[in-house]
């Protein structure tokens, strides 16, 4: 009490001399530390105290450095029972700071405006620094609440970023463009070499076809300059279907391999003068050759084509070769077709003609590139492939286009805020934070954005360039083709980005219990699921290579390996086609067959399944025994109650059970109170709880006493509610300490670096508030536990009544037998022995209806009778020899017991 007394006077000279300092100053200087007694009488005197606050909650907290002199010091020490003279060490602040200002005496605030901004920089560029609070930058001593309010945070901005980047990608894919694909292909591939022949570019088999289809379809579809009515069209444009305006002119371009690229055997060089081997870069003819002027007849490099390598069906081709530019105009065009084709502009040694041209459709504000591609194998006929890509390259026309390019700033910000929150969290963690796959998604995802914005403004830059180019002269081909190919290389960036982001979100979804059990259950069971993928792909490649060798040459499915593993994969789903594997090899397709099927999908696909359902048991096992622990959905329906409280749209269970006793008057039945209750959606067991705690005289009602002990309890439990309100995370104020003076004056005994671990451990300690606040709640959980004990071992009491009932029937019945058998026996009357068994058999029910007048007293009484009768406190546990000498009627009797 001397030391409590002299603490709270030490406080309150301190606090005069600050407020006399303050006034004479002009200013409001923060006030010291206080002891941990002063927090207590803090909290006694003061309702409103405001408890230490956690600084993760609130934010970095701006220690102001407060000089101590030694008189303070002394006088401090005395009260708190420390050494004489063992003040706080004094620290030394920013220049321009003087020192102490006399005993008891705090310096003031320095005058200056150079320091002022010092002070509101640094609080700024805390401020900043909060923005990229996630989980990796917390404090490991924070607690589950202010943990799982990081991640909600964190989570909410992710959800912010990820609705900004489905907006993008989305926004720029329409069902307008496969529209736009489908009635272009139609138009080129399915229509009909001529009318007597079905021919079209899809079967496509002899160079005469190629030029058939070039006189014909391509002809007609390219040049649409008269309408329906045989009216011409604008003069020297041609819009395809009306609505697509053709861009330049179109572009035809081969490719061929020089003769003598491949060798010849000698015992066949008289029949076979000439040869061309497959195609290659290296095998690739440059010579003129024909007409030999113009680009149709002479070799143009890639570089001066500005062409690049296009991957075909059979071989992979260059940008350069033959080309030959047509015409805006029908007619011309069919004159340089027919040039080409009665000069033999496809020879032997073709291996390759491309057709290249674009449209744009300013209905919907899409190009589309188009090129149709004839290879000529070397083993004669021809083989068809076509690509049409629709682009959107002119951005920023109607009102979503403007709507999308502030989604495009947002997402530039969100990878910028994103590449200074990993950049940090790289600072604080160093190599350990690339040992967490999430982390490493992180960097993947920030990487693909960068790329993707990248290729964005060079297509937008270089779209630009090149409308303007195509405007100065329209008798050009424009080429396109580069800007198609970045344009689906950022569709595959922007899919693949999307794919990461939203799998990272199982990141988040991983702090709830049941969708953990997923990543749990893969992380378990890797080793094993890496030994079965080792064993699975052992005997699925050696089926693709038997496949491979027995049907390669016969069925286009299993034409090339890799061929021959996509369709084993597609056996094992169930597409598969069993008369070409029988047809190809009567033996041993059937066996391959048959076998496949056997050992990879009944044997190894179920031994997969099997893995991961006993790992999964596994998992939901151990979970069932972990430790409940602070959810985020747990966060959020908290957080939504006490909105619901502070709006009071909702009441606690304090205030129905005060409004139930208001109504009940000077007595309260049990039924009346759980019907009450019940119906403002309280729980049976909670009702039955509360009552059993203060009815003490078990009559099934409230007196005016217990009614009054219910009271204070309520009161006491709404000021902890109270309590708990006001200690929600708020911004600090002049009442919220960092430290303890009893801190302080630990740091005097230790160096700086224990003293920072000292004053880091001690702000995340228990507040003397809420320790009341825990106490009584592990008294009222106690008395809990105590009435549900005592309704247990009122049941334990009728179980062994019952035991004990049955062995005394065991015993009656074997009386009444051994008399029968002894009467027989002795020869004695019958008369006599039926008066005995009467007068056993009237002593038993004697004996029952004892027991049945015990058991309705214990009932009116509502508790259990101990062994002699009496009745047992409910907070009393009866003992093994007391539950040993219990007889029936006081297991009748707590058979009465509701639990």
């Amino acid at each position: 009490m001397a030391g409590g007394g002299g603490c709270r006077r030490g406080r309150e000279q301190l606090e005069l001399e600050r407020l006399g300092q303050a006034a004479r100053a002009g200013s409001c200087p923060p006030s010291p530390p206080l002891s941990v007694c002063s927090r207590q009488a803090w909290s006694r005197d003061n309702p409103g105290f405001e408890p230490e606050e956690d600084a993760a909650a609130a934010g970095p907290v701006l220690e102001m450095d407060v000089e101590w002199g030694s008189g303070a010091a002394s006088s401090l020490g005395s009260g708190t029972g420390g050494p004489a003279g063992g003040g706080r060490r004094a620290r030394r602040g920013p220049a321009g700071r003087g020192g102490a200002e006399g005993p008891g005496r705090l310096s003031g605030p320095p005058d200056g405006a150079a320091p002022r901004r010092a002070a509101w920089a640094k609080r700024l560029a805390r401020r900043l620094r909060g923005l990229w609070g996630t989980r990796l930058m917390e404090e490991s001593n924070t607690s589950r609440e202010q943990y799982l309010k990081s991640i909600l945070r964190e989570l909410i901005t992710y959800m912010v970023f990820l609705v900004v980047l489905c907006v993008l990608t989305y926004g720029t894919v329409s069902s307008s463009m496969y529209y736009y694909t489908r009635v272009m292909s139609q138009l080129f591939l399915e229509t009909p070499v001529s009318k007597t022949e079905k021919t079209d570019f899809k079967t496509l088999s002899t160079m005469d076809d190629f030029w058939k289809f070039t006189e014909g379809p391509l002809l007609d579809g390219l040049y649409w300059e008269m309408w329906y009515n045989n009216k011409t069209m604008a003069e020297n444009k041609s819009f395809i279907y009306y609505e697509n305006l053709l861009l330049g002119v179109p572009r035809i371009r081969q490719l061929k391999v020089r003769n003598g690229s491949c060798s010849i055997p000698e015992d066949l060089k008289e029949e076979i003068k000439d040869c061309y081997d497959v195609y290659s870069v290296a095998n690739e003819d440059t010579a003129p050759f024909g007409l030999r002027n113009g680009t149709a007849w002479t070799y143009t490099n890639e570089k001066d084509l500005n062409g690049s390598s296009h991957w075909g069906l059979i071989a992979t081709y260059s940008g350069a070769g033959y080309y030959q530019d047509l015409s805006r105009t029908r007619e011309v065009t069919a004159l340089q077709i027919a040039s080409l084709k009665e000069n033999l502009w496809l020879d032997r040694g073709t291996r390759a003609a491309f057709i290249d041209f674009s449209v744009y459709n300013a209905n919907i504000n899409l190009f589309c590139v188009i090129r149709l591609l004839i290879e000529f194998p070397a083993t004669g006929g021809l083989v068809t492939s076509w690509h049409f890509q629709p682009v959107r390259l002119i951005h920023y026309i109607s009102t979503f286009d403007f709507f999308l390019a502030a989604c495009e700033m947002s997402f530039c910000l969100f990878v910028l805020y994103y590449m200074v929150e990993e950049v940090l969290e790289i600072r604080i963690h160093g190599l350990r934070y690339f040992r967490s796959v999430w982390n490493c998604l992180d960097i993947l995802i920030i990487v693909l954005s960068v790329v993707a914005i990248g290729i964005n403004i060079y297509r937008t830059s270089a779209v630009d360039m090149l409308l303007k180019k195509l405007l100065e002269d329209q008798n050009s081909f424009p080429n396109f083709e580069p800007l198609a190919y970045w344009q689906m290389q950022f569709n595959n960036i922007a899919a693949v980005t999307v794919f990461f982001v939203w799998m990272k979100l199982f990141k988040f979804v991983n702090f709830n219990r049941t969708m953990s059990q997923l990543s749990t259950t893969m992380s378990r069971c890797v080793k094993d699921v890496i030994g079965f993928a080792i064993m699975f792909f052992i005997i699925f490649l050696a089926y693709a290579q038997l496949a491979y060798l027995v049907f390669g040459t016969q069925i286009d499915d299993f034409s090339t390996f890799q061929d021959c593993i996509f369709t084993q994969f597609r056996i094992i789903l169930g597409d598969f086609n069993f008369t070409e594997v029988e047809e190809a090899n009567r033996i041993l397709g059937p066996v391959y067959f048959t076998t496949f099927v056997f050992f990879m999908f009944f044997i190894l696909l179920n031994m997969f399944l099997a893995i991961i359902n006993d790992t999964y048991s596994e998992v939901k096992s151990d979970m069932a025994q972990q430790k409940a622990e602070m959810e985020l959905s747990d966060l959020i329906r908290k957080g939504y109650n006490k909105a619901m409280i502070k709006l009071k749209l909702k009441k606690t269970t304090v205030d129905d059970i005060s409004e139930s006793l208001r109504q009940g008057g000077g007595k309260l039945n049990f039924d009346e109170l759980r019907q009450d209750l019940k119906g403002k959606g309280h729980t049976d067991a909670e009702i039955e709880a509360i009552f059993t705690k203060y009815d003490q005289d078990g009559d099934q009602e409230l007196t005016e006493h217990e009614h009054q002990q219910m009271r204070d309890d309520l009161e006491k439990e709404r000021e902890d509610l109270d309590l708990d309100r006001s200690s929600l995370p708020r911004p600090l104020s002049s009442r919220s300490f960092p430290r303890s003076l009893d801190d302080s004056e630990e740091d005097e005994d230790e160096d700086s670096g224990h003293s920072s671990r000292r004053r880091g451990s001690s702000s995340s300690g228990v507040s003397y508030e809420e320790f009341q606040v825990l106490m009584r709640r592990v008294d009222r959980m106690e008395h809990s536990i105590g009435s549900i004990v005592s309704k247990i071992d009122a049941v334990i009491v009728k179980l062994e009544a019952m035991e004990r009932a049955k062995l005394k029937r065991r015993d009656v019945l074997g009386r009444l037998l051994d008399g029968v058998t002894e009467d027989e026996r002795l020869g004695r009357s019958s008369e006599i022995h039926r008066e005995q068994m009467e007068q056993l058999v009237r002593e038993e029910l004697e004996r029952w209806e004892s027991d049945d007048t015990g058991s309705q007293m214990s009932h009116r009484l509502g508790t259990p009778l101990g062994p002699s009768g009496q009745p047992r406190s409910r907070s009393s546990r009866p003992s093994s020899s007391q539950s040993d000498g219990v007889d029936a009627g006081a297991g009748n009797g707590g058979s009465n017991i509701h639990v």
